[in-house]
Protein backbone atom coordinates (compact mmCIF):
# COMPACT_ATOMS: atom_id res chain seq x y z
CA UNK A 1 0.00 0.00 0.00
CA UNK A 2 1.14 3.45 -0.90
CA UNK A 3 1.58 6.48 1.54
CA UNK A 4 -0.93 9.15 0.29
CA UNK A 5 0.94 12.46 -0.88
CA UNK A 6 1.62 15.11 0.88
CA UNK A 7 -1.51 17.85 0.78
CA UNK A 8 -0.35 21.27 2.12
CA UNK A 9 -3.69 22.22 3.21
CA UNK A 10 -3.95 19.28 5.22
CA UNK A 11 -1.02 20.28 7.06
CA UNK A 12 -2.44 23.64 7.34
CA UNK A 13 -5.70 22.92 8.37
CA UNK A 14 -4.23 19.82 10.92
CA UNK A 15 -1.43 22.03 12.47
CA UNK A 16 1.27 19.94 10.81
CA UNK A 17 2.57 23.06 9.13
CA UNK A 18 2.49 26.64 11.17
CA UNK A 19 1.83 29.82 9.07
CA UNK A 20 2.14 33.65 10.51
CA UNK A 21 -0.85 34.07 12.61
CA UNK A 22 -1.66 30.43 12.47
CA UNK A 23 -5.51 29.59 11.84
CA UNK A 24 -7.46 32.19 12.70
CA UNK A 25 -11.45 31.02 12.60
CA UNK A 26 -13.00 27.35 12.31
CA UNK A 27 -16.19 27.21 11.06
CA UNK A 28 -18.42 25.42 9.00
CA UNK A 29 -16.05 22.60 7.92
CA UNK A 30 -13.47 25.66 6.48
CA UNK A 31 -10.03 26.53 8.58
CA UNK A 32 -8.99 30.49 7.53
CA UNK A 33 -5.33 31.87 7.29
CA UNK A 34 -3.16 33.54 5.53
CA UNK A 35 -1.48 32.73 2.23
CA UNK A 36 1.19 29.60 2.47
CA UNK A 37 3.51 31.33 -0.04
CA UNK A 38 5.02 35.16 0.13
CA UNK A 39 1.98 37.70 0.12
CA UNK A 40 2.43 40.88 -2.13
CA UNK A 41 -0.68 42.06 -0.23
CA UNK A 42 -1.74 42.89 3.01
CA UNK A 43 -4.59 40.35 4.27
CA UNK A 44 -4.92 38.20 1.52
CA UNK A 45 -6.56 34.92 3.43
CA UNK A 46 -7.39 31.35 2.06
CA UNK A 47 -10.74 29.38 3.38
CA UNK A 48 -9.79 25.88 3.35
CA UNK A 49 -11.77 22.82 3.66
CA UNK A 50 -11.03 21.24 6.90
CA UNK A 51 -11.94 17.93 5.30
CA UNK A 52 -9.79 16.86 2.32
CA UNK A 53 -12.36 17.38 -0.76
CA UNK A 54 -10.94 18.34 -4.16
CA UNK A 55 -12.93 21.35 -5.45
CA UNK A 56 -16.30 22.27 -5.07
CA UNK A 57 -18.03 19.66 -6.54
CA UNK A 58 -16.80 17.43 -3.47
CA UNK A 59 -17.82 19.36 -0.90
CA UNK A 60 -20.48 17.99 0.98
CA UNK A 61 -23.94 19.85 1.21
CA UNK A 62 -23.39 21.60 5.09
CA UNK A 63 -19.79 22.81 3.85
CA UNK A 64 -21.37 24.32 0.67
CA UNK A 65 -24.13 25.92 2.76
CA UNK A 66 -21.89 27.85 4.86
CA UNK A 67 -18.88 29.18 2.15
CA UNK A 68 -20.71 31.78 1.03
CA UNK A 69 -22.35 33.28 3.96
CA UNK A 70 -18.77 32.95 5.85
CA UNK A 71 -16.85 33.98 2.87
CA UNK A 72 -19.37 37.24 2.77
CA UNK A 73 -18.09 37.92 6.39
CA UNK A 74 -14.78 37.54 5.73
CA UNK A 75 -14.74 39.60 2.64
CA UNK A 76 -16.93 42.59 5.32
CA UNK A 77 -14.09 42.28 7.48
CA UNK A 78 -11.49 42.63 5.32
CA UNK A 79 -13.11 46.14 3.90
CA UNK A 80 -14.03 47.20 7.45
CA UNK A 81 -10.87 46.05 9.20
CA UNK A 82 -7.74 46.90 6.34
CA UNK A 83 -9.55 49.57 4.38
CA UNK A 84 -9.81 47.62 1.28
CA UNK A 85 -12.19 49.02 -1.54
CA UNK A 86 -12.60 45.27 -2.99
CA UNK A 87 -12.26 41.47 -2.37
CA UNK A 88 -11.83 38.96 -4.84
CA UNK A 89 -12.74 35.34 -4.33
CA UNK A 90 -10.57 32.76 -6.34
CA UNK A 91 -10.77 28.80 -6.73
CA UNK A 92 -8.49 27.36 -9.10
CA UNK A 93 -7.26 24.55 -7.73
CA UNK A 94 -4.63 23.56 -10.82
CA UNK A 95 -1.78 23.43 -8.29
CA UNK A 96 -3.02 22.47 -4.65
CA UNK A 97 -5.54 19.53 -5.09
CA UNK A 98 -7.60 20.58 -2.16
CA UNK A 99 -10.36 23.18 -2.00
CA UNK A 100 -9.42 26.47 -0.85
CA UNK A 101 -11.18 30.16 -1.30
CA UNK A 102 -8.29 32.59 -1.96
CA UNK A 103 -10.02 36.24 -0.61
CA UNK A 104 -7.27 39.01 -1.77
CA UNK A 105 -8.21 42.65 -0.70
CA UNK A 106 -7.52 45.03 -3.10
CA UNK A 107 -6.30 48.66 -1.96
CA UNK A 108 -6.51 51.70 -3.65
CA UNK A 109 -2.87 52.11 -3.96
CA UNK A 110 -2.49 47.82 -4.88
CA UNK A 111 -0.16 48.41 -8.42
CA UNK A 112 -1.93 47.62 -11.54
CA UNK A 113 -0.12 44.49 -11.59
CA UNK A 114 -1.56 42.73 -8.90
CA UNK A 115 -4.77 43.32 -10.16
CA UNK A 116 -7.00 40.51 -10.43
CA UNK A 117 -5.77 37.59 -11.23
CA UNK A 118 -2.21 38.80 -11.50
CA UNK A 119 -2.07 39.11 -7.57
CA UNK A 120 -0.86 35.50 -8.04
CA UNK A 121 2.14 37.22 -10.37
CA UNK A 122 3.55 38.72 -7.97
CA UNK A 123 7.86 38.50 -7.27
CA UNK A 124 10.02 37.88 -4.47
CA UNK A 125 10.12 41.68 -4.18
CA UNK A 126 6.34 41.85 -3.30
CA UNK A 127 6.21 40.11 -0.76
CA UNK A 128 5.65 41.32 2.15
CA UNK A 129 7.13 40.92 5.96
CA UNK A 130 5.87 38.62 7.45
CA UNK A 131 4.85 40.54 10.78
CA UNK A 132 3.01 42.48 8.34
CA UNK A 133 1.13 39.17 6.90
CA UNK A 134 0.46 38.47 10.63
CA UNK A 135 -0.52 41.88 11.93
CA UNK A 136 -3.62 42.19 8.94
CA UNK A 137 -4.42 38.42 9.36
CA UNK A 138 -5.26 39.38 13.26
CA UNK A 139 -7.21 42.43 12.24
CA UNK A 140 -9.81 40.48 10.43
CA UNK A 141 -9.92 38.15 12.89
CA UNK A 142 -11.06 40.72 15.12
CA UNK A 143 -13.44 42.59 13.23
CA UNK A 144 -14.62 39.01 12.40
CA UNK A 145 -15.61 38.83 16.56
CA UNK A 146 -17.27 42.51 17.42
Amino acid sequence: MTEPEPCLACDVVHGRRTLPAGVLLREGGFALHVLADPSPLRGWLVLTSERHARAWYDLEAGELAALGPLAARIMAAQRAALGAEHVYAFAIGDVLRHFHLHLVPRYAGTPERLRGRRCFEGTADDALPEEEVARAARAVAEAMRR
